[in-house]
């Protein structure tokens, strides 16, 4: 399915009392989705134990 054809889809199946707002974030969290299973797909990833030691410096200073 393009993201065409995904927008389409995502406004149709909301109810018709939806706001401008709604569609955008609903929108715009689908395509969020599409671009971190993209850096999935291409190896833009942080290893989980880099993630575990810069949140624990984070949450500990």
């Amino acid at each position: 399915m393009t993201n065409k054809e995904t927008a389409i889809k995502v406004i149709q199946d909301m109810p018709d009392s939806v706001s401008w707002e709604d569609i955008e974030e609903h929108i715009r969290f689908l395509a969020a989705i599409d671009k971190g299973l993209e850096d999935i797909k291409t190896g833009r990833v942080v290893p989980h134990e880099d993630v575990k030691t810069s949140l624990g410096n984070w949450l500990y200073e």
